[in-house]
């Protein structure tokens, strides 16, 4: 199995997002010679494929574009550095670019709100989960950055088990730097029909342990649950998992409301 990394280059053993793996089951599906008969070849089943195809290689420009901009940060040097740690979210997966998801907007918000020519440095890694935050973003901070922002979990709710990443999660609260500010997740009511409701109460539970913890911290949180909610209608993108543009700015209004 091949990804990309936050440095744009494929790495074998990184994990593919949890719906990118169901819709490459749904690819197999839609290609076989009975798929067409049952409708799946053109119905939403294939569409939604088709969706999930598209982000793959959004993945991968994507990837590239944030690896690109990452260099120029780090040689040209300058205003304030704001760094984030996340997941595929933090590379804007379902965005039309990779500057127009949260981490793209939210530097135009603090640019306009601050008149300080802030800087970017998007350690984030599609696919990633907790521990890969901390074996490996985490590492890579560079020293004293003016702002550090952490958007993960998501993906460990199918990779790893409660225990596992209730534990990976408390490590990653004290690991992070004083001062990061965390986003917990987003709760997906009314969304995916049956497993959306079945998730909530865990997700619930998950964004509890994140409040307590950045709590006893002093962390703030930025309460995606609260801003990212319905009426979903154009807050998905194509993949119907990943946040559109739209949802984006949900997620944006959620940041810059925590940061100080």
């Amino acid at each position: 199995m091949v990804a990309i990394s936050s440095s744009g280059s494929t790495r074998p053993g990184v994990r593919r997002s949890p719906v990118e793996i169901v819709a490459t089951m749904g690819m197999f599906l839609t290609r076989m010679p009975a798929a067409e008969f049952y409708g799946l070849r053109t119905g939403r089943f294939g569409q939604w494929a088709d969706g999930v195809t598209a982000m793959r290689e959004d993945c991968a420009s994507f990837a590239g574009y944030w690896r690109t901009h990452n260099e120029s940060v780090l040689a040209a040097g300058g205003g304030p550095l704001w760094v984030v740690l996340g997941d595929s979210t933090a590379q804007g997966l379902g965005a039309p670019t990779p500057d127009l998801g949260y981490v793209g907007q939210v530097l135009s918000g603090l640019r306009l709100r601050t008149g300080l020519p802030w800087r970017v440095l998007n350690l984030s890694v599609s696919g990633s989960v907790i521990r890969d935050v901390l074996s490996r973003q985490l590492p890579a901070l560079p020293a004293r950055p003016d702002l550090v922002t952490c958007g993960i979990g998501v993906n460990d709710i199918l990779y790893n088990a409660p225990g596992k990443l209730f534990g990976d999660l408390r490590s990653l609260l004290t690991a992070v730097p004083d001062g990061t500010v965390l986003l917990d997740l987003p709760v997906p009511a009314g969304v995916w029909g049956l497993l959306g409701r079945a998730s909530v109460p865990y997700v619930a539970r998950i964004n509890r342990v994140i409040h307590q913890v950045a709590g006893t911290r002093g962390l703030p949180v930025a309460r995606v649950s609260e801003q990212f909610t319905a009426p979903w209608t154009g807050k998905f993108a194509s993949d119907r998992f990943h946040p559109s543009q739209d949802g984006y700015r949900d997620w944006t209004r959620a940041l810059l409301t925590a940061i100080a």
